[in-house]
């Protein structure tokens, strides 16, 4: 996940939903959930009762993943192995997450996924959950307790891979312009860690401007604009997130300006324009955070109920999205905001979660 969640405060609304009825914290439910009740204090690997407490469920990345995890949910129901599965969304509002699962607590699920709104203010709901009994495995955005199952990927890999394959793109000489997400969110940090520990390797390789943007196409294209006014001899660009590389690029198709290495990420609307300017002999890498993260977060709950000794950290490899293989991953025929991913193998995910 991009940066995708808003901080919120409503501690005491948020106390109230905790105390009331679920209807009331936002809650959606499958259309098909079963009648059968699973026991945190009993569990089995049969019935389960899973939720899904995630931050906000708005963004496209986020309505991907709630389809695709429910696929995965479908699978297990029918194998006999969850009975119920529920979305608790919190509108963005970390107050209101941390009371959904202590409501899901009180309400004896059997496991709980969370996408967390915070790296440390849920840690002490999450440990109440896992003191009772409840299989707890966090994906994507995740806490740092570690009591919890982990489930993601390795974010200063994702600045150093992109860093590395533009340094070598541009024989390790060049000026660029990086575009960076928010100054101190956590991912966007990560993200610049490791691809400032590359380019150090390249000392002739110079950041002429260092942008921070939120990961939206409107902010992102006006940031860039005003950096490359300045820096117009630019011989790269490193960019961490779809929306600023499709930002980058619109703006040097606009003005008709040499296309030079632009690093991305799997936004539809970025890989969609990288497709339209190959011919102009615009290159670019990208990567992306899958998807498909929720379904081995899920897998690997089922997994620690029938006995698998599951890895508390789970780190799952980066895809790689190349001039070769871009084909394989954009979709015309969605929106530019979707985030096209190609599917994980059962084979893959039993080996990531130790079966």
């Amino acid at each position: 996940m991009n940066v995708r969640s808003v901080r919120g405060g409503v501690a005491a609304a948020a106390a109230l939903c905790a105390l009331t009825a679920l209807s009331a914290c936002d809650v959606q439910s499958d259309s098909a959930a079963a009648s059968g009740t699973g026991s945190a204090s009993a569990a089995t690997a049969k019935d389960l009762k899973v939720g899904w407490s995630t931050i906000y469920l708005t963004p496209s990345w986020m309505q991907q993943t709630l389809k695709m995890l429910q696929s995965d949910v479908d699978k297990l129901k029918s194998a006999g192995k969850v009975s119920q599965f529920k979305t608790f969304n919190a509108n963005g509002d970390t107050s209101q997450q941390i009371a959904q699962i202590r409501a899901m607590i009180q309400q004896k699920y059997d496991v709980i996924l969370v996408d967390a709104g915070s790296s440390t203010a849920l840690n002490p709901a999450l440990e109440q959950a896992v003191n009772a009994g409840i299989t707890v495995v966090a994906f994507d955005s995740l806490p740092t307790s570690t009591k919890v199952i982990r489930v993601g990927t390795d974010q200063k890999a994702w600045g150093s891979m992109m860093a590395t394959w533009l340094a070598k793109k541009l024989g390790g000489k060049g000026d660029i312009i990086a575009m960076n997400g928010p100054a101190g969110v956590a991912v966007s940090e990560d993200r610049w860690s490791g691809a400032e520990a590359v380019f150090k390797k390249y000392p002739d390789i110079k950041i002429v401007s260092n942008v921070h943007s939120e990961y939206n196409l409107a902010p992102a294209a006006q940031a860039f604009a005003s950096a490359y006014s300045a820096h117009p001899g630019i011989q790269g660009v490193f960019s961490q997130g779809g929306a600023l590389s499709a930002a980058a690029l619109q703006t040097l198709v606009k003005q008709d300006k040499k296309l030079v290495p632009i690093t991305g990420e799997n936004y539809n609307g970025f890989l969609k324009q990288w497709q339209a300017q190959e011919k102009n002999g615009f290159s670019s890498y990208a990567t992306a955070q899958p998807n498909y993260l929720a379904v081995i977060a899920v897998e690997a709950a089922v997994a620690k109920r029938e006995g698998v000794a599951v890895p508390q950290d789970i780190t799952v490899p980066l895809p790689e999205i190349t001039d070769a293989n871009l084909s394989q991953y954009v979709k015309t025929d969605q929106p530019d905001d979707s985030y096209p991913i190609n599917d994980i193998a059962q084979s893959e995910i039993d080996k990531l979660i130790g079966k």
